[in-house]
């Protein structure tokens, strides 16, 4: 009777836990248990695991065999405990010698402690990949420093890119085995090269006239604001919007990780890649897709655009209900979901970007084309999207139709000298608060945003004259302190808060701001 203990690991969402895999075998009638909390796919691996052992050469011991993935009352999934399960069994029947100059006997179990393993057995005995490795192996950094990950090796290569975790590659269950008997030693997993951007990024050269969208673009990007545009088909807005990725800085290889991490939790290929991700879901997406969830929860849209840009166009088309679900993470950064057994946190650390028509029809407001919608219709189409919302929209712009001479208008700007001015100005704000303005407490606010005299007079007015609440008033003066950062000065004048108030005025009857 002999009993072998192993770690490996599970995940819950983007969340990893610490799994104890026990395996005794003992005397009587040949049985296989598989106890702990496990769903169907590890409850197969019994038979995964048999013919992998058998196929790799080893004997299959014929007493009585049972495995405990502790902690007990942890849900366990996916076969990536199939290595750690054939590990346990070798080693409790005697199979797997500690290295001689250990003294080890044939009988006595090697020393397994120090490392983690995570993968699936096919019934060769080949280790085939596991779903997210990038996951498991930023849990292992974090809960288990120290610790060896050994990983299939289709998949080690993207864990190697967490700095500071040892990756071992295994190919099969032999050579797992040969590495803890002290024959050929598992080789170091070699990091994947990262990535150029995924996808060439639209250049602002490309865009012609619009100068207040670009200035508000701008602003978005040196602050990390959120921005909603409204105005008629053809404007401009979603061209705006597909290039804002190529005006922020590069990513750090932390925020890489992270990126890739939640790509491979749900589902997705991961990519490395210095550029911030941008996600523009379809306006029939359901509030799963959106924020995250399901049976076996997944990140959502708003969390794959962690630490990018999600662009949600025709905002007005989606369901309510779904936009009222962005409210939390807009202010907290990161999505909660409850499930009866436990909650998961999914990062969502992203950048706002919507569009819409003043309008159904589009045309309210135009110069030459005539809207076609009754009053009760606008205010229908603008009542889904709610208060609530818009205050956590920190830039409010409305964009004019393109006159009859864009044409001949100059070529913009191009996105390389904007994005140098962004990384300037948001180096100014990371040294001086740690975080970007669109991110600033009420403490942060206190001490950062100081208004001179003639300023907190304009803006006492401005609560005034439009009845802003606590929440705007905040937003209000983040934006300010984003217009004087991109000015260079320390203090916010007159000019930065009436600029910034004028991206937050109320909707006219003509479906633009008010003056």
């Amino acid at each position: 009777m002999s009993l072998a203990v192993l770690a490996s690991q599970a995940l819950c969402g983007l969340q990893g836990f610490a799994v104890r895999v026990e395996v005794h075998v003992g005397p009587g009638l040949p049985s296989f248990g598989l106890v702990g909390l496990p769903d169907t796919g590890v409850r197969e691996s019994r038979e995964r695991v048999r013919s992998a052992i058998l196929s790799s050469g080893y004997d299959f011991p014929a007493g009585r065999i049972t495995v405990n993935l502790a902690p007990a009352d942890l849900p366990k999934e996916s076969g990536r405990f199939d290595l750690s399960i054939a590990l346990g069994i070798l080693a409790a029947s005697g199979q797997i010698s500690a290295p001689a100059a250990q003294g080890g006997k044939a009988d006595h179990p090697p020393e397994l402690g120090g490392y983690v393993f995570a993968g699936e057995l096919s019934l060769t005995g080949a280790v085939v990949p596991v779903a997210a490795p990038l996951a498991i192996a930023l849990s292992v950094a974090h809960s288990q420093p120290g610790a060896a990950l050994v990983l299939p090796a289709a998949c080690a290569g993207l864990a190697a890119h967490v700095p500071g975790l040892r990756v071992l590659a295994a190919g099969c269950l032999r050579e797992v085995v040969e590495h803890f008997r002290g024959g050929a030693p598992l080789g170091p997993a070699s990091a994947t090269p990262w990535a150029a951007h995924c996808a060439p990024v639209p250049c602002m050269s490309e865009v012609r006239g619009q100068a207040d969208a670009r200035r508000a673009l701008e602003i978005a990007a040196c602050g990390g604001h959120s921005l909603l545009m409204s105005g008629p088909p053809g404007a401009g807005k979603s061209m705006l919007a597909h290039r804002l990725p190529g005006l922020l800085p590069a990513l750090s290889d932390q925020q890489s990780l992270e990126v890739a991490a939640l790509a491979s939790v749900g589902g997705k290929e991961p990519r490395f890649s210095s550029m911030a991700p941008f996600r523009a879901p379809h306006h029939s997406a359901s509030m799963p897709a959106l924020v995250g969830g399901g049976v076996r929860p997944k990140p959502g849209e708003i969390s794959l655009a962690h630490h990018g840009v999600l662009f949600l166009d025709e905002l007005p088309e989606f369901q309510r209900h779904v936009l009222e679900a962005l409210r939390e993470p807009l202010e907290t950064g990161c999505v909660s979901i409850a499930r009866a057994s436990l909650t998961l946190q999914f990062p969502a650390q992203f950048q706002l970007v919507a569009a819409m028509n003043p309008c159904p029809c589009g045309w309210l407001g135009h110069a030459r084309m005539r809207c076609a919608c009754t009053p009760d219709r606008i205010e229908k189409y603008r009542s889904r999207i709610s208060g609530p919302l818009l205050d956590r929209v920190d830039l409010q712009i409305s964009l004019p139709a393109a006159g009859a001479d864009w044409l001949d208008a100059p070529s913009g700007e191009a996105s390389e000298p904007i994005r140098a001015r962004v990384e300037r100005c948001r180096g100014r704000q990371l040294e001086r608060q740690s975080c970007l303005n669109a991110k600033l407490g009420v403490e942060g606010m206190e001490r950062h945003c100081a208004l001179k005299h003639d300023a907190r007079s304009l803006l006492r007015e401005a609560m005034g004259r439009w009845s802003w609440s606590a929440r705007v008033v905040h937003r209000v003066l983040r934006v300010a302190r984003t217009l004087a950062d991109m000015g260079g000065s320390d203090a916010i004048d007159s000019g930065h808060l009436a600029e910034a108030a004028r991206y937050r005025q109320p909707w006219g009857a003509g479906g633009r701001p008010e003056a």
